[in-house]
């Protein structure tokens, strides 16, 4: 089996290797959603990236990856305390989905083979402490959505069905991609998402015969290929380590905080989600550059990605959101 494409070789996209990289340092940020053409690396990116972070250290046989053996619920009757590195978790969450399979279910073989009442671990389970990808998010059937909501917000999965009462962790990075053509998404959902990008394909012909080039290079070449973008994948793998380390000692000064809710007013946007999110994108940011404090340029680094998706749509204004963004910032922000 063929190792997943290196993150540090994707062409371009460097807004959305940006966001992924930012939830990487700080997976309180909320996700990422990428919106945009078919084909653009959007899912290629997201298997990358779970390849390039660090190994988890989980307990031995736990089903939702607990990093300590106290924190193993108990219907999973785990009695090991061995703990084991594994790789960072990246579930697949497909549009055919069942309810079931997502949150889980009764385990029907042991119900008749044994007539014990066990639970059966779903998809939300397997995704704690990693990352859980939804392609073509936008067509998620309704009520799977409603679940993700639930448990985003909770940080926990609570099964309570067919005489089960269950409950465990399930804090995940949410990373959705979809192409806009086929539909909206519902405005619960994109709330969700913490940062928000949209990819193109490149319109140049030296960057799409690069893409080709590479590609085609991992193809006839693995070893050799592999052996070459390995390196800058460590590389980042030790950037991003650093900046997990740096962000507790980031100094924040009150200007910034300042900036931020001024940004969010100026762009009308609901609630204050924006800001938080926006904050703590500019902080993984800042940290990530080596930076001591974090500023305006972090801000405007990533207020496009932290604020597009929660504007309100205005009528008169033919502009898309990534453009009133970009307006806005260098109004508020000069």
């Amino acid at each position: 089996m063929k190792n997943p494409f290196p993150f540090s070789a994707i062409v371009g996209q460097e807004q959305m290797k940006q966001a992924m990289v930012l939830t990487a340092i700080d997976p309180g940020i909320g996700g990422v959603l990428v919106f945009g053409d078919r084909g653009t690396g959007k899912s290629t990116a997201v298997r990358a990236l779970a390849a390039l972070l660090p190994l988890i250290k989980a307990v031995e046989g736990c089903p939702v990856n607990s990093a300590r053996p106290e924190d193993c619920p108990e219907w999973a009757q785990v009695s090991s305390t061995t703990m084991i590195e594994r790789p960072t978790p990246v579930v697949d969450l497909p549009l055919g989905v069942t309810e079931d399979r997502v949150v889980g279910a009764l385990d029907i073989e042991r119900a008749l083979t044994r007539g014990e009442k066990a639970f059966e671990p779903g998809l939300l389970a397997r995704a704690n402490r990693g990352y859980l990808y939804i392609d073509e998010v936008n067509l998620l059937e309704d009520h799977i959505v409603d679940l993700l909501l639930d448990v985003a917000q909770s940080g926990e999965n609570v099964v309570e069905r067919e005489g089960l009462s269950i409950r465990h962790p399930a804090r995940f990075v949410l990373v959705g991609s979809g192409n806009p053509e086929e539909g909206e998404l519902r405005p619960q959902l994109l709330d969700r998402f913490g940062l928000s990008v949209e990819v193109r394909s490149p319109r140049d012909v030296e960057t799409r015969v690069e893409v080709i080039t590479r590609r085609d290079a991992y193809d006839a070449d693995h070893e050799n290929f592999m052996a070459k973008w390995g390196a800058e994948d460590m590389q980042l793998r030790g950037r991003i380590l650093g900046a997990r380390a740096a962000l507790p000692t980031l100094k924040t000064p009150n200007t910034v905080l300042h900036d931020c809710a001024a940004l969010c007013i100026a762009l009308g946007s609901d609630g204050l989600r924006g800001e938080l999110t926006l904050l703590r994108a500019a902080r993984a940011q800042a940290a990530f550059e080596g930076a001591e404090a974090v500023g305006r340029s972090h801000l405007r680094s990533v207020a496009t990605m932290a604020l597009s998706h929660r504007l309100r749509r205005d009528p008169l204004d033919e502009a898309g959101s990534v453009t009133r963004v970009e307006r806005c910032v260098a109004e508020v922000l000069p």
